[in-house]
């Protein structure tokens, strides 16, 4: 479906995205502190140079008030994991608490890297992590894979978007196979496999489980004739006709399927993907970088997989890598709020952030002789290929940027937090967005009511990745990252070391 260009909301330049959360398909620097937190532009320690950025790092040293800030955010969206999962299946909602039937399969799969994080930064023990990632991985491993549209969880190995909390199965009839949401739960479950090392049976259990999952995944039976993944399957329509195509977090996609050992695509899939990219890449809002318009875009992929330092063909000619651009879109994003074209309130250099996200809801208000129309759960954003914008901020587009450029998303939080905090910050931290703009009866702006687990992983994995680098080194180990990696291309950095040590690389079957 096209979308229809609604006054004072957003300017549509290409896009399909449907406004509704069931019908949305995704089209798609610093110095040490102590010992808590990695530098931009370090990995382990050591420099990489870059070619010159539109706007160079910034040196950043946190105060004690910020650390202390990003620690309670960290261990609050935590808990909103450790609380929402069902602790009898590992079950974790879509959001929480204002909804506990629908599960998300994403969520999971932020859920199950989350505990590791709880583990290292002792806000459980080990074994509460052991034997709560034992439960998931045991229930997603018996859930009925099958073609049958009312009795299945998954088929080919992926899963379907949303499950019911009760049962298991296929949450409804809308309910589609998605390839992406299969990849952020096979994230999770690749961080399991290379968390969980120690020489215990329950530990190896998770280690043999997380294969098994991973391993079903029938990569090939998703792929295009044109070598592209499809979005999607389902029992009444097959195939979806979207597929995933140019940057966006169809990134991780592709480099699971590259690097899987069975069921496994070539590497003209990647060839494939990136075959938009020269369209998408420009300048916006003062800098050049590879658009996508919501920053969640930019954000998924890095959460578990380290892209500091290494490059493939494409990024290599641009010289950046593509941590470097995702950079670059937060700084964009930042621009555009003090820019401000559609003058809505409470936008400035410390409050920005455009994502796909929950808003006031889809009605149009006339104030002061302005007619405004707002949306409910949107993928909002800036770029190339649209500006989308109805006022609405989501933290999580700050939160899931800090390990890219914590100088200017740090300081969002703690603005955010100090001006809203007393509506939108609670028990889990952050509620998902919030509206200055919009106006009614019981306070001056709209503040939601929830949180979902989309937008709190990205916060939670993202902020532990600036503080220690955690979820990255233990994905580096991941022989699944490394094949994924190297089948695209990729090269430098980290990946150097891998590259000259081909029998550490998983070696794909038949």
């Amino acid at each position: 479906m096209k979308t229809k260009c609604v006054p004072d909301v957003w300017k549509s330049k290409n896009s399909d995205l449907s406004k509704k959360r069931k019908s949305f398909l995704k089209t798609g620097a610093l110095l040490l502190a102590g010992s808590l937190f990695v530098g931009v532009a370090s990995i382990s320690g050591q420099a990489y140079a870059l070619a010159p950025s539109v706007q160079t790092p910034q040196a950043y040293v946190p105060t004690p008030t910020d650390v202390a800030m990003v620690s309670d955010l960290e261990q609050r969206t935590f808990q909103w994991f450790w609380d929402s999962a069902d602790p009898a299946t590992g079950l974790i909602p879509d959001r929480y608490p204002s909804d506990q039937k629908q599960d998300s399969v994403a969520s999971v799969g932020f859920g199950l890297t989350a505990y590791g994080i709880g583990v290292k930064r002792h806000y459980i023990t080990r074994q509460q992590a052991v034997e709560r990632t034992l439960t998931t991985l045991r229930y997603m491993w018996k859930l009925p894979q099958n073609e049958s549209a009312d009795k299945a969880s998954g088929y080919h190995g992926f899963f379907y978007h949303f499950l019911d909390n009760r049962t298991g199965l296929r949450l409804n009839p809308d309910i589609e196979l998605s390839s992406i949401d299969t990849a952020l739960l096979m994230q999770g479950v690749l961080f399991c496999q290379n968390f969980y090392t120690q020489d215990t049976a329950q530990e190896k259990e998770i280690r043999q489980l997380s294969e098994q999952l991973f391993n079903r995944v029938d990569w090939k039976w998703m792929e295009r004739p044109d070598h592209r993944l499809s979005m999607g399957w389902s029992p009444e329509h097959g195939f979806l006709p979207n597929y995933w195509e140019g940057y966006s977090e169809g990134m991780m996609l592709y480099i699971l399927a590259l690097g899987a050992p069975e069921h496994g695509l070539q590497p003209v899939s990647w060839q494939a993907w990136l075959e938009t990219n020269d369209k998408r890449w420009g300048e916006e809002y003062g800098q050049t970088f590879l658009n996508f318009a919501p920053l969640f875009g930019h954000q998924y992929s890095h959460a578990w997989i380290d892209f500091r330092g290494i490059q493939d063909n494409w990024i290599s000619s641009k010289g950046i890598d593509y941590f470097e651009n995702s950079r670059r879109a937060v700084y964009a994003q930042r621009n555009y709020a003090v820019s401000n074209p559609g003058k809505w309130q409470g936008y400035d250099a410390n409050t920005w952030g455009l994502t796909a996200s929950d808003g006031p809801g889809d009605v149009t208000k006339t104030e002061n002789g302005q007619t405004r129309h707002f949306l409910s759960y949107s993928a909002r954003g800036v770029g190339r290929d649209y500006t989308q914008d109805d006022g609405t901020i989501a933290p999580t587009a700050a939160g899931g940027s800090v390990a890219f450029a914590p100088e200017i998303a740090i300081p969002a939080l703690r603005t955010m937090k100090s001006k809203y905090g007393n509506h939108i910050y609670g028990k889990y931290g952050f509620a998902d967005s919030f509206n200055p703009s919009f106006h009614d009866k019981k306070q001056d702006y709209w503040a939601d009511n929830t949180y979902l687990g989309i937008d709190q992983g990205p916060i939670l994995l993202m902020v532990e990745n600036w503080r220690s680098g955690f979820v990255w080194d233990t994905m580096r180990q991941s022989a699944v990252i490394r094949r994924g990696l190297l089948q695209a291309g990729f090269h430098g950095g980290w990946l150097q070391q891998v590259a000259q040590q081909p029998s550490s690389v998983v070696r794909r079957k038949g």
